[in-house]
């Protein structure tokens, strides 16, 4: 249960349903051989609490029984949209398979329903808590990358705009920016603050694709923007951990060749600020605002060198 739990804080992270964190890996040879410290602490707290809560086994009965009850009924419900979009079933097939399944899953789940007052709500309670905990990252960072879109300047009028009188050292930076339309924050603040613009500039988006890993193949997509500026895309699955500088190194196959000594990463660091704006209740905004001061560095998250990171801040109301 613990490594399993390990496993799926990873695949939450990269999916975007948490906040980054720190992902140790245990095996040189084993991808998923994973250790979460968050993860490992909050279910030692948590189940130190239910031991001190419930005093015996024989009183943790009615939790448990909706717990096993409440999962089967769930992993119905997720095999029939298996059948459907995956497997792609007939309706009909798939209303008589799950609907039986269903039906008993129901049985079982009603039969415990009327232990809920004797410790039933403890299962139900934790799985409020993280699904609000899990739908709050996620509509919170649709909320910000929709807002920063709308403060992003067209990337083609931005480059339409550089003259000759900007000085551009023969030096390369890389801007991570979750927006692939768009000009980074980062490089605007770095261009408005220090009146510089380098030679080379890559501007670099992480993609989770909804498989466990990505081919190697499929890894890297560059493009040459003009005037010194590259757009790469690199694609991980949600099972792979992100490193940035070896896909960097992987671009001269692509033709684009960057020495990591004489390159530059900036990364751009969202201040969030609550505000009675439509799109999420205000206390969700401020949960929302409290995980991301939490998160882990996007620094260390994708291994970039931390002796070549410049990390510029940006406030940002939702």
């Amino acid at each position: 249960m613990i490594s399993g739990a390990f496993s799926v804080a990873r695949q939450a992270v990269q999916l975007g349903y948490l906040p980054r964190m720190l992902i140790v890996q245990t095996s040189g040879s084993a991808m998923g051989q994973i250790y979460v410290p968050f993860t490992n602490w909050t279910l030692y707290l948590a189940v130190m609490a239910l031991v001190l809560g419930f005093q015996s086994s024989s009183s943790l009965a009615a939790a448990y029984g909706i717990a096993v009850t409440g999962t089967m009924m769930i992993d119905t419900i997720l095999i029939a949209f298996v059948m459907v979009l995956l497997w792609r079933w007939h309706w009909l097939v798939v209303a008589l398979v799950a609907g039986g399944f269903l039906m008993v899953d129901l049985a079982f789940f009603s039969a415990n329903a009327i232990k809920i007052p004797q410790g039933g709500w403890f299962p139900l309670a934790i799985g409020l808590v993280s699904f609000t905990v899990l739908t709050t990252w996620k509509r919170g960072r649709q909320l910000l990358f929709r807002k920063m879109a709308e403060l992003s300047v067209p990337l083609k009028a931005f480059l339409g705009s550089i003259g000759s009188d900007i000085p551009r050292p023969p030096t390369t930076a890389v801007f991570l920016t979750s927006n692939r339309e768009g000009v980074p924050a980062a490089l605007l603040h770095n261009l408005a603050h220090n009146r510089v613009l380098h030679a080379r500039v890559v501007l670099v988006t992480v993609v989770t694709a909804e498989i466990p890993v990505v081919d190697a193949a499929d890894r890297l997509a560059l493009t040459d923007l003009g005037k010194g500026f590259h757009r790469l895309i690199i694609q991980y699955g949600f099972m792979e951990q992100p490193n940035i500088p070896a896909a960097i190194q992987q671009c001269a196959a692509l033709g684009l060749e960057l020495d990591l000594m004489t390159t530059s990463f900036f990364v751009s660091r969202e201040i969030i600020i609550p505000s009675l704006q439509p799109g999420m209740a205000l206390w969700r905004e401020r949960l929302f605002k409290q995980m991301s001061k939490n998160a882990h560095s996007a620094t260390e998250f994708f291994q970039i060198p931390s002796n070549r990171v410049v990390e510029l801040g940006t406030q940002v109301e939702i």
